[in-house]
């Protein structure tokens, strides 16, 4: 449920309704918008429904949220949410955030030229996996703790914020040292041990949707790491499995107004992984940003033919440039920057 503070509700009366419900074994969640105060009371609820909650100070109103996803829900929190990066990078703003760089972490020269050419084109982060989850165990599996001190050196000397994929509990605290920015992977989208660890983390969090995840799935695995009070989280649509097999998936624009609809965290967009092939990214792109998405994140390599992984869906410096051009002008159409 959620406890909607009056507008001139003080700081000493919401304390005061906070420490009730800790003493209730329920855990209050505080949402402060431009006119309102609400409070997510996350628990057993029937604990609480014997308290007369609008009797205490400066409550206004009591509601029940009847969607399973409570604090990922706009019930919650109407306003969209914002965060900061480093480097001044604000996600879920009016400027589009924009991923670039290697599927896999290969080399400490090619990642900092590559990171040379997505900066130049206007990306904030570089995306770089030093932990691949791969099909094939006989598959390159990453540089490990190697290429995230390569995506650290490479993303400070261009001024980029980190992101990239942790894929185990064990390792959050390793990969929190380097990136800005933690990725739970398609694969690991219901490891729900490893969401509530990246919400303990405090740290920015990309949510990847599972292959084969509706988006109420989605959005209760997110609530996992808004649970433990990290409201840092971004959704991405990454493609979803289906019959279809032109493509390596089928990416569903439909879920980028879905979800903003149902919640106030923003979302992300991959067209790499959405298509598998680099000839359809560029479109796909322009899709994402027409449908209303807060970032874009695709593959950027400087050969893909000597990719290691992904090369197939991988674009080359001047592809990028041309999307980017490409993703500006539709983002001036619609009020948005790039």
């Amino acid at each position: 449920m959620i406890i909607v503070m009056r507008q001139n509700a003080t700081p000493d009366e919401i304390n005061h309704l906070c420490e009730k419900v800790k003493e209730m074994g329920l855990t209050p969640q505080v949402s402060r918008g431009v006119e309102r105060t609400v409070i997510g009371v996350i628990g057993e609820e029937d604990k609480i429904r014997i308290k007369p909650l609008e009797a205490f100070p400066g409550v206004e109103s009591v509601m029940e949220i009847l969607r399973p996803y409570k604090l990922a829900s706009r019930d919650f929190q109407a306003e969209p949410t914002e965060f900061e990066m480093p480097h001044g990078v604000k996600v879920g703003g009016k400027k589009i955030v924009v991923m670039a760089g290697p599927c896999t972490v290969e080399s400490r020269e090619s990642l900092l030229n590559t990171a040379a050419v997505v900066k130049k084109e206007g990306a904030s982060f570089l995306r770089g996996g030093a932990f691949k989850p791969r099909t094939s165990p006989y598959s390159f599996q990453g540089l490990g703790e190697e290429g995230l001190k390569y995506l650290r050196e490479a993303a400070d000397q261009y001024h980029l914020c980190v992101v990239t994929e942790v894929m185990d509990t064990r390792m959050v605290e390793m990969v929190a040292k380097y990136a800005d920015m933690l990725q739970v992977g398609a694969r690991n989208m219901q490891n729900y041990d490893l969401l509530k660890e990246c919400g303990i983390s405090k740290k920015p969090i990309l949510l990847k949707r599972g292959m084969s995840a509706t988006i109420k799935e989605l959005l209760l695995s997110a609530e996992y790491i808004l649970s433990k009070g990290n409201f840092k989280v971004m959704v991405c649509e990454r493609g979803i499995r289906t019959f279809e097999t032109a493509t390596r998936n089928t990416l569903d624009i439909n879920a980028v107004p879905v979800i903003k609809k149902e919640t106030h965290l923003p979302v992300l967009v991959d067209p790499s992984h959405g298509t598998g092939k680099w000839e359809y990214v560029t479109a796909i792109a322009r899709a994402g940003v027409a449908a209303g998405c807060d970032g874009i994140m695709v593959e950027v390599h400087l050969n893909p033919e000597d990719a290691v992984s992904d090369g197939e869906q991988s674009l080359i410096p001047r592809q990028f440039e041309s999307m980017m051009g490409q993703l500006k002008a539709i983002a001036h159409a619609i009020g948005r920057e790039v």
